[in-house]
């Protein structure tokens, strides 16, 4: 497995992430991860619609949940022709709950908690937490990479405006 080490940090100390950087103008590499469910869902049923997938340490941290909240407002805005998907590590459970308590409800969120499909093919997964670096990448409807941001700490929100900007292109 490929090891990307300084990419991220958290509070200023360097991690390192497995998995390759996936790069804008590359296919979106499938992935299974399981919803709140826990019914397997692959990024290919997604096929023809825009997706803006946004990766999270955890829900139950004030960071991702101001960020998760964030997206299911921009939700509305967008559209239904822009799927968002947030995916963590944490517990369908606990997304369910976390998703019930803040009223998401236009956000669909994934765990990858089973077997890290996500985490090691768009390189995100942190080695030494076992939990997802924050980053949002946009797919186009043909399944390409349009739009990627590896959040340098995790600990701070991502550029809102970029990200949304480049999905709206692709509307």
């Amino acid at each position: 497995m490929l090891e990307r080490k300084g990419v991220v940090t958290f509070r200023g100390n360097p991690l390192t992430v497995l998995g390759p950087e996936v790069k804008v103008g590359e296919a979106a590499p499938d992935f299974t991860a399981v919803d709140v469910n826990l019914a397997p869902v692959k990024l290919s049923s997604y096929r023809g619609k825009v997706c803006i997938i946004c990766s999270v340490p955890s829900l139950d941290t004030p960071v991702c949940d101001m960020e998760t909240r964030r997206f299911n407002e921009e939700a509305a805005r967008l559209g239904p022709q822009i799927s968002i998907l947030v995916v963590s590590m944490d517990l369908p459970f606990a997304q369910k709950r976390w998703c019930g308590a803040a009223g998401a409800d236009r956000v669909q969120t994934l765990s990858d908690h089973r077997d890290a499909s996500f985490g090691t093919s768009y390189g995100v997964l942190i080695k030494e937490l076992r939990l997802l670096a924050r980053a949002v990448f946009i797919i186009d409807r043909e399944g390409i990479i349009r739009y990627t941001q590896l959040v340098g700490e995790i600990a701070n929100e991502p550029d809102y405006e970029a990200a949304l900007l480049a999905a709206e292109k692709l509307k």
